[in-house]
């Protein structure tokens, strides 16, 4: 909860905590370099924890848009960051549709944009959201809960082979094709509903021996980003974000595995446009629109890694819009 020293909640219900802090706070404020009058869009805004600490930053001083698929997010964001007025603004999408998000506030160009990837502890806490092997609840994953494919349908319905090739490029699965025939051989007895029975499949699928996490942690993952699109609306948004980024504005990401952080290491390679090296005059200068403030990803400190583990994944990286 992000309540203001002797500040006290002015509505009549339980506040809204998220007992996961987000990750790599001092990071984001270092790259993002929040001031007073600036305007920022968290494209993952959650609870709202990098949000607060942004206005923060600003002294409550600048606007700071925020988005989310997820109703349930939004609603914690609002109640969280609400002794910040006006200066909020929020909108439930996808952070794909940024560049409508903020036209439909009429604001052409930000200061900053910060994506936090991948799922949150209050989806993965949430047994009936079906995103955690860990839980009983329905297969679904959905982060949008009006989103038309569910977990369910990739489970019951794709066929093995594209199974194989999800469990394999999403989720790095060495056993993918066991994996994948494992829930071919299991439908054909009925549908797999829960991430129960899917979890225990996976499990009795994996060969025996020494094992680092848990067996259904890559095919989770994997089905995950299938029904979220992850990796096709993340590109989508870093080709289109400079779009609306003001000179001198800045992107940072936060990723959590390999798939993510390749993508966006790509992308920000290829706005930054590096001519041909001449023989005698060193590398080459970059002419792009972006320039990369990251070349190698900023990892979290070992405090942070060793005070959350859920940042212990965390790779963070940011460029900048020229200001030519």
């Amino acid at each position: 909860m992000f309540l203001r020293p002797g500040e006290r909640p002015t509505e009549r219900r339980p506040i809204v905590t998220d007992d996961h802090q987000p990750v790599m706070v001092e990071e984001v404020l270092h790259f993002l370099s929040p001031r007073p009058g600036g305007v920022y869009v968290d494209a993952t805004v959650g609870a709202g924890g990098h949000a607060d600490a942004i206005l923060r930053a600003t002294g409550g001083r600048s606007t700071l848009v925020g988005i989310d698929r997820d109703p349930e997010a939004l609603s914690r964001a609002r109640y969280n960051l609400r002794s910040y007025g006006a200066a909020v603004k929020l909108a439930q999408s996808d952070f794909v549709d940024v560049g409508w998000v903020l036209g439909s506030h009429e604001i052409e160009q930000v200061d900053g944009i910060l994506l936090d990837l991948g799922v949150s502890s209050m989806q993965l806490d949430v047994a009936s959201r079906g995103f955690s092997f860990r839980g009983d609840g329905p297969l679904d994953m959905r982060m949008d809960p009006s989103g038309k494919l569910t977990a369910a349908d990739v489970v019951n319905s794709y066929p093995e082979a594209d199974l194989a090739r999800i469990l394999r490029e999403y989720g790095e699965e060495r056993f993918a094709s066991r994996i994948a025939r494992a829930i071919v051989d299991a439908r054909r007895k009925g549908p797999l509903r829960t991430t129960t029975e899917l979890s225990h499949l996976i499990e009795a699928s994996y060969p025996h021996g020494p094992r680092r996490g848990h067996p259904a942690r890559r095919t989770f993952q994997a089905i995950r980003i299938e029904v979220n699109r992850e990796l096709d609306v993340l590109e989508a948004t870093l080709r289109s974000a400079p779009d609306v980024l003001a000179p001198g504005g800045r992107i940072v990401v936060i990723s959590y595995h390999s798939l993510e952080d390749r993508i966006c290491k790509k992308v920000f390679a290829s706005f930054e446009g590096r001519g041909q090296a001449l023989p005698g005059l060193g590398a080459p200068k970059a002419t792009g629109p972006l320039a990369v403030l990251t070349p190698n990803a900023v990892l979290p400190s070992e405090t942070e890694v060793q005070r959350n583990s859920r940042a212990s994944a965390a790779r963070l990286r940011a460029v900048e819009r020229r200001a030519a």
